[in-house]
């Protein structure tokens, strides 16, 4: 099966299931939201198999979901870099305290946040080496584009009640219960991961076609359904409100790119000639 024929109907399933979250309560949402997150996780490295090879995928793996779980345990053992805080049993099994689908999530987004970085950075590095400020622009797009998303997660979490902070002060507005120690947590991990993605996962990583379309389409839904879930199904609107905008800095750019260039006829299939990846 090709990435985008996997990943498409992936993606399908992964809709289904969001969509049916708001429908939900108690038990039911919980162990639907752990099959979310195995959906995601499934889609997002799945994808970086097919699309990218083994290298790019085991990569991603490592970084995002060996990297995220190192993180997480670090953070419930000292408080380091999130603030203090506690997993419930809602969540599955746990490892160290976290919550084994929590590494997952980290992946899961990861994947289409670096692809969005790459496309509006302007894919492929150069040959014979790397434009140091093109990388360092890829990694900061990158990493807003994953830790933003923590401004849906967080308040849709702790409102359900799967962790909580012993202090949750100073917060930001509208947004109690959650410390801004955990945003600026996100932000230095995220960054560290974007940095080792790509000397990690080699020059494939680097590259972006039409075969990533249904990455791009995971980011655009994640951003444009979380928008709208919070602010109209989940009584949530000023976690609407920040979500809205810190993740509009990567949503927005990429959602016009994408525009402009299907009017304009740009995007064109896989090139082997640039990066000997699978198709």
């Amino acid at each position: 099966m090709t990435a985008r024929r996997f990943s498409w109907a992936l993606l399908a399933v992964l809709v289904l299931a969001q969509i049916c979250y708001p429908l939900t309560d108690g038990t039911t949402r919980a162990r639907l939201t752990v099959a979310t997150v195995v959906l995601g996780y499934l889609l997002s490295v799945g994808h970086a198999l097919l699309s990218r090879g083994p290298r790019t995928a085991a990569a991603l793996v490592a970084v995002a979901t060996g990297g995220g779980f190192a993180i997480e345990a670090l953070g419930v053992a000292t408080g380091f870099p999130f603030g203090s805080y506690d997993y419930s049993g809602q969540l599955g099994p746990k490892l160290a305290g976290v919550p084994l689908i929590i590494p997952l999530a980290w992946t899961w987004m990861a994947w289409p946040a670096w692809l969005a970085a790459v496309r509006l950075t302007g894919g492929a590095d150069r040959a014979g080496g790397t434009d140091l400020g093109r990388t360092l622009r890829r990694i900061a797009l990158a990493t807003l584009g994953l830790a933003t998303w923590d401004l849906f997660l967080d308040p849709q979490m702790v409102a359900e009640g799967h962790w909580v902070w012993r202090d949750a002060t100073p917060a930001l507005p509208g947004l109690p219960g959650i410390p801004v120690s955990n945003y600026l947590g996100w932000l230095l991990f995220a960054v560290l991961m974007m940095s080792a993605l790509r000397p990690l996962a080699g020059p494939a990583v680097a590259v972006t076609d039409t075969r990533d379309d249904p990455m791009a389409a995971l980011y655009l839904w994640t951003y444009f359904s979380s928008v709208l879930a919070h602010a109209v199904f989940l009584a949530l609107p000023a976690s609407a409100v920040w979500g809205a905008v810190g993740m509009s800095v990567t949503a927005v750019p990429l959602a016009v790119s994408l525009y402009r260039a299907r009017r304009d006829g740009q995007d064109s299939p896989p090139r082997r000639n640039r990066v000997d990846v699978p198709a």
